[in-house]
């Protein structure tokens, strides 16, 4: 469902610098800006914070029950106003999936150039986020709105965990595998559509890999042999494999033959499309990457693609491979794939052929 009213007169991406996930702040910046942040060890309910870098707060409200907390919010990567909106909303409520969270409500994040866009686009960009929102069982139950000069909307989501089942980023063991559940190339795609060059089946697989909810991270959360969850967004796959790595103190290898790419996106990977994001975060954590002789720049490049509303990554027990990608496959994600392995030693990432 698109083109919900005023749509044709206004190309949403012509206000944004930057669009999706590929408009973060690089993560060494991120990282600098985060150091004085202040300490958390104060709040002993406090079960996950900024330390890891991990995808939501979680603080414990009692034995049974931990409330997760996130926010996520973007401009537009799209010039459709209602798949804008189903977008960000989609990309803000993966965060609670990924902590093995149930959402539970969410409030909008919501900046609009007043005097720009019409009412129509605007009311269609709220309208793709509510319809997500339902989607997912959920209320919009406020948010906050300012006058901006470029369109941002995304979400505040709230979940419920229980304090058992939390799955942190900094859980991993050595010797898990690691599986991917959407494929890759949504910036890549995504590039293609800012030049005017991506075709309608290439446009209706970004939307369609975009839109799908993660819900499946609340089912993953029940297996003991899922021992950490990330969703990959706008550090790409290399960067969110780091964050699993640093937190967990372990090794990580990806092989680039069994990376799942978005199949519309593969030609315009092999061509080197791509968003400027990719060089943005080679420059602020490829030096601790390991790159074989053997891995084509297309494939070091897709790794460093940055996902908007991509998918999640489990680090989990051999054993319990299959069982996850049975998961993953109920689910309706057709690209889940084991996509590496961890082991001890340094927390860097090999990219091996």
């Amino acid at each position: 469902m698109s083109g919900q009213g005023g749509l044709e007169k206004v190309r949403l991406t012509q206000f944004s610098h930057g669009g999706g996930c590929g408009c973060k702040i690089a993560p060494g910046l991120l990282s600098e800006l985060l150091a004085k942040s202040g300490a958390t060890a104060l709040f002993p309910d406090l079960l996950v914070g900024t330390e890891t870098s991990d995808d939501a707060a979680v603080y414990r409200l009692n034995d049974e029950q931990a409330i997760v907390a996130t926010t996520d919010f973007f401009m537009p990567i799209v010039d459709d106003a209602f798949d804008f909106g189903r977008i960000a909303a989609t990309n803000a409520i993966s965060d609670v999936y990924a902590m093995g969270g149930k959402p539970i409500l969410a409030l909008a994040i919501v900046g609009m150039p007043i005097n720009k866009l019409p009412v129509a686009t605007m009311q269609d960009i709220l309208a793709g986020g509510a319809a997500v929102c339902r989607e997912a069982g959920i209320p919009i139950a406020g948010g906050h709105s300012i006058d901006s000069p470029e369109p941002i909307y995304g979400l505040v989501a709230l979940g419920l965990v229980h304090p058992d089942k939390v799955r942190r980023n900094s859980a991993a063991q050595a010797g898990d595998v690691l599986i991917l559940g959407k494929g890759l190339g949504v910036g890549i795609l995504s590039a293609a559509l800012k030049k005017g060059e991506l075709s309608d089946a290439g446009y209706a697989e970004m939307i369609a890999t975009t839109t799908q909810l993660n819900r499946v991270g609340a089912d993953l959360a029940e297996l003991p042999a899922v021992h950490a969850i990330t969703d990959v967004t706008g550090f790409g796959l290399l960067g969110h494999t780091l964050e699993i790595c640093r937190g967990s103190r372990l090794g990580a290898t990806l092989r680039a033959q069994a990376l799942p790419v978005l199949p519309q996106a593969l030609p315009w990977a092999q061509a080197g499309y791509g968003p400027g994001a990719i060089e943005r975060n080679w420059a602020s954590y490829g030096h601790d990457v390991d790159v074989a002789a053997d891995v084509t720049e297309w494939q070091q490049r897709l790794t460093l693609d940055p996902q908007t509303s991509g998918g999640l990554l489990v680090a989990c027990a051999p054993e319990a491979a299959e069982q996850v990608l049975a998961l993953f496959r109920q689910h309706g994600f057709g690209h889940a794939a084991v996509v590496g392995s961890l082991s001890e030693g340094a927390p860097r990432v090999a990219l091996a052929g």
